[in-house]
């Protein structure tokens, strides 16, 4: 885009004087990358590179959907869309190839929270502006980033111990964790854990996929017979429990209560046929605000240093056509 290589050192100053804050935040192509989604845009595009961390989930197909229908040409974007397929290293290389290829804004949903510090440091050197989105970043380096968008992960798990404590206060919960070491994972298990937490006799990781959240609920069911209610740290784990637990000859949502996030159709579903008992939701679909925050951090003009997206919650009375009129 005309200007912005010229204007980079500038910016590079603007975002170097922003203090950043911990934040607590909140998943597309199968070859790790869409050469389809990058290329020569016109000098008016804004260039942007974005790394997804995969597609592990209903939500984050959503999520991608979202971003990639905002960052549009038709919107003003030159956009290079990378999946990283749920690898650190394939994140890492991509952030790499956004400098070779000077960008005007780099932003990615990062693996983990850990482990970004050398290519942090060469984005920042580089002078282009990041942003984070859905995910945060634990890191030495200082000011890397000039903004974050995405839903407070901590309030999710405090909303759904909430829901627990108000209408299961005697239930021995089996926690079902998604990736570990992610801000999602990290913050829904501080938030629950802090308000049912004596009632939680057991955890394990489904990596936020329906395949492992099912493995590790048959696994629990041996370990922990007495278990009557599963917190899953998203739909898709859930929904992988669901399968377990039928497969057990016991019945979802009654014989074992299951609470979640993320709030996506087939979750929400679940809900309507009272095999999830509560859903806390996720909202994948802020791409448009996503955007907003790239134009305004491409002009050099100061952006909030969190954005936080609403999300509503869902019990056992949700409709039909509730579901059915969802966007994802």
């Amino acid at each position: 885009m005309k200007g912005f290589n010229r204007a980079r050192t500038g910016l590079a100053g603007a975002v170097a004087t922003f203090t950043i804050l911990a934040l607590a935040a909140c998943g597309s192509s199968g070859d790790g990358g869409d050469a389809g989604d990058g290329g020569e845009g016109g000098d008016d595009l804004i260039r942007v590179g974005f790394s997804q961390l995969g597609a592990e989930s209903g939500w984050r197909t959503a999520n991608t959907e979202s971003v990639k229908a905002s960052l549009s040409e038709e919107n003003g974007f030159d956009l290079t869309f990378v999946d990283a397929q749920q690898k650190q290293e394939n994140q890492i290389k991509a952030l790499r190839d956004f400098i070779a290829q000077d960008v005007d804004v780099i932003a990615f949903s990062p693996v983990i929270e850990t482990g970004w510090d050398e290519v942090l440091q060469e984005i920042k050197d580089s002078g282009i502006p990041v942003v984070l989105v859905d995910r945060t970043v634990d890191t030495t380096v200082d000011d890397p980033y000039v903004t974050w968008i995405g839903a407070d992960f901590k309030a999710e798990g405090t909303t759904a111990g909430e829901w627990v404590k108000e209408n299961a206060p005697d239930a021995k919960i089996f926690e079902l964790q998604g990736t570990l070491g992610s801000g999602a994972q990290v913050d829904r298990e501080e938030g629950f854990g802090e308000v049912v937490g004596d009632q939680i006799i057991g955890k394990a990781s489904g990596n936020f996929t329906r395949a492992e959240g099912k493995t590790a609920v048959e696994a629990a069911l041996q370990a922990y017979p007495d278990m009557t209610m599963i917190f899953t740290h998203n739909d898709d784990m859930g929904l992988g429990a669901i399968e377990a637990i039928e497969a057990a000859g016991k019945k979802p949502g009654v014989d074992i209560q299951i609470v979640s996030v993320d709030g996506v159709r087939d979750g929400l579903q679940a809900l309507v046929d009272k095999k999830f008992n509560y859903v806390v939701e996720c909202n994948p679909v802020f791409g448009d605000q996503l955007a907003e925050l790239i134009e305004k951090v491409a002009a050099g003009e100061d952006v909030p240093k969190e954005t936080i997206v609403i999300d509503k919650a869902f019990d056992q009375t949700i409709t039909q056509e509730e579901v059915d009129a969802r966007a994802y």
